[in-house]
């Protein structure tokens, strides 16, 4: 299970937004949330307790086949954190195999953001077709509270065994999204499995996301973006 700050901005610095330190963007890797897990009430509350901390909040692999587990746990973080109200965004089932897929999803606060568009990513750039498992599921939201009135996140939760080209893929993605919605206020939120076994040394001249000098890495390369006692990777 990642860590629920996982973050890579483009052009997109905390210290911009007012109070940026109760304006909270994060990413959370729940490692296969569905039925079984929304049935088991103390991790429930744990999950309430990190996503209420949040103003909006990307779940990664959410396989919620039933679709009873999202709403349980919106309820759940309702009751935890009654002083805001949440909604919850998602994207359809992704994934090659119908016997594997996740969904993107998004929980945030009503009363400090809104839904301005959304965009699945088909992944059918000429010559580099299918390049994602999971294709990004691109969120714009307004929050007229900060700085930055509104920005545009766009989730990658790459395939281990292929994560040099799918982040490397990712920057077609972003700037597509900055032709199509004519912003600079992007970030671009993991779990991109980018450090460790998955991301050699030698691979990252091949990733256009680190090479090119203009994004900023949010998270440092020495972080370690994981909950595992036994792993130290900066995946994120």
């Amino acid at each position: 299970m990642s860590m629920y700050l996982l973050l890579l901005s483009f052009l997109l610095a905390v210290s911009n937004v007012q109070g940026g330190s109760n304006f909270r963007i994060c990413a959370f890797n729940l490692h296969h949330f569905g039925e079984s897990k929304a049935n088991k009430n103390d991790v429930m509350i744990i999950l309430a307790r990190i996503i209420s901390r949040c103003d909006v909040c990307l779940l990664q692999e959410v396989r919620d086949n039933k679709g009873t587990a999202v709403p349980k746990l919106l309820k759940t973080i309702g009751r935890y954190d009654p002083q805001n109200q949440y909604d919850a965004l998602a994207s359809e089932r992704l994934g090659r195999q119908k016997s594997y897929q996740e969904q993107y999803v998004f929980v945030f606060r009503t009363n400090t953001v809104t839904v301005t568009g959304q965009y699945q990513y088909p992944d059918n750039l000429r010559g580099d077709e299918d390049a994602f498992s999971r294709e990004p599921f691109v969120v714009r939201f307004r929050a007229p509270k900060t700085s930055i009135k509104e920005f545009v996140l766009i989730p990658q939760h790459t395939t281990p065994s292929n994560t040099t080209k799918e982040l490397d893929a990712l920057y077609d993605v972003l700037q597509q999204v900055r032709k199509m919605w004519k912003t600079e206020n992007v970030m671009l939120l993991g779990d991109f499995n980018a450090d460790c076994g998955y991301l050699a040394k030698k691979n990252r001249k091949n990733v256009r996301l680190i090479t090119d000098s203009s994004l900023y890495w949010l998270i440092p390369e020495n972080s370690d973006t994981t909950v595992r006692l036994t792993t130290s990777c900066s995946y994120d």
